[in-house]
């Protein structure tokens, strides 16, 4: 588990850095929010409120992988059976590979309650589903789609880097071949278009991947959540620290894809491929989703004339870190729908604080997009501290070079929220969430 020191012995100079303030506090093993009261409060809120859809997210996306897979009229993919609503998370609950929240393993009751009533009434599941009155899986799938699309050069992983290799084309061709077994017309298809069906299992595969990941997730924030009411969870940085021990703790977790065609399993990408957690779904989760994304549809040109987007996708800085927060009803960044789906599950004093700081009710989608914003930023402290932690020297350390190493590896970080190129700097909303009046 890691400790981080209350304090750096001050042995370097003064940074020189723009957020000099904000490195200063990383090399004393804070975060880059600020430490206080009312951010922890934000913070912790916002954490449970992810929680919940966040429940059903990891759910449906092993869900569509496993079962749904490569079905051409998936009309019933939101309609979550109850064998996946009781499926048992693997970091929850008395029979946990590694228990992280103290809750039970099935899903949650706050999750099943609003299933079940929605915000309307009590109804049929299908007509919840007309009237958009659900969880908004269409979040989770923008998030993978964006995975999908950034998979290469994502940093140590190997897991986009296997959906083209011959073994991944002949688990797949197995797997395809059993699913439609029993159907002549999509048999032709596949047989006349191979390469779409497999680009069609690799999106599978990134389903199976996203959702394994936020299986371990949900777990971690219900626990922060549960910790906070208790008392023993008290400031900024015993927050980021938490989801820092979490990170290593559950690095190793497999990543895999198993496809089920009645009880027969396909192994897609199997276990034995030694896919982990950390290197091949939270590291890309993080550069994908709260870095890069895609820039909100009819903002940017795509035209490559126009200039008006990055040439490099490695350059791309359309996340969360840098979002305008909007309630444009899009499932992207702006993430107008979580949004949407993180307000039936705040708790009473977030609630309170949206109350005596917000413009009315219209209003609290917004601030609650900015304090998803300043959540994920601690986030992101956490995995810059793991990743300083794993590379290079801890933060205690006596000898001056080392500190150096570490001193510019964060501004290294840091320095991607200051690149004047296409606007990033602007964008950027690290300056932001500095003051309390970032609303």
């Amino acid at each position: 588990m890691v400790q981080t020191p209350d304090k750096t012995t001050a042995k370097l100079p003064p940074s020189t850095h723009e957020f000099a303030e904000v490195i200063h506090r990383l090399e004393a093993g804070g975060s880059m929010l600020p430490d206080n009261p009312d951010n922890l409060m934000q913070i912790i809120g916002i954490y449970k409120a992810y929680a919940v859809p966040m429940d059903f997210y990891w759910r449906d996306l092993l869900y569509i992988a496993e079962r749904e897979f490569l079905n051409p009229f998936p009309f019933f993919k939101y309609f979550l059976p109850k064998e996946y609503l009781k499926r048992h998370n693997h970091y929850a609950g008395d029979d946990a590979d590694l228990r992280v929240w103290r809750g039970e393993a099935t899903a949650h009751p706050e999750l099943l309650e609003f299933i079940e009533k929605g915000e309307t009434s009590k109804m049929p599941k299908f007509w919840h589903h007309l009237f958009h009155d659900r969880i908004n899986m269409e979040f989770a799938e923008a998030c993978m789609r964006s995975m999908l699309w950034h998979g290469k050069d994502m940093g140590l992983g190997k897991f986009d880097d296997y959906l083209d290799t011959e073994e991944y084309k002949q688990n797949a061709d197995r797997a395809i071949k059993a699913y439609f077994k029993g159907n002549p017309a999509m048999q032709l298809l596949y047989k006349l278009f191979p390469d779409m069906f497999l680009e069609q299992c690799r999106q599978a595969s990134y389903y199976s991947n996203l959702g394994l990941f936020w299986e371990v997730m949900a777990p971690v924030f219900f626990e922060m959540s549960d910790m906070y009411d208790e008392g023993t969870m008290t400031t900024v940085p015993e927050a980021m620290d938490f989801l820092v021990n979490g990170i290593f703790a559950i690095a190793g977790r497999p990543i895999y894809h198993h496809v089920y065609v009645g009880k027969e399993c396909y192994e897609v990408i199997p276990k034995s491929k030694g896919f982990v957690w950390l290197y091949e779904a939270a590291l890309p989760y993080v550069e994908a989703i709260f870095y890069r994304t895609f820039p909100f549809r009819g903002t940017k040109s795509y035209n490559a004339q126009a200039k008006q987007i990055p040439s490099e996708q490695k350059d791309f800085h359309y996340g969360i870190l840098y979002a305008d927060v909007f309630p444009v009803g899009t499932a992207g960044i702006p993430p107008t729908l979580l949004m949407q789906d993180m307000l039936h599950f705040l708790p009473q004093y977030l609630i309170d604080y949206y109350q005596e700081h917000c413009r009315g009710e219209d209003d609290m989608l917004i601030q609650l997009g900015v304090t998803f914003q300043r959540s994920m930023y601690n986030v992101t402290s956490a995995v810059i501290q793991a990743l300083r932690t794993a590379l290079l020297y801890p933060l205690d350390d006596e000898n001056p070079e080392h500190l150096q190493a570490n001193r510019d590896f964060f501004e290294m970080q840091l320095d991607r929220f200051i690149r004047a190129d296409y606007g990033m700097r602007d964008a950027a909303k690290l300056r932001d969430i500095q003051q309390q009046d970032y609303r």
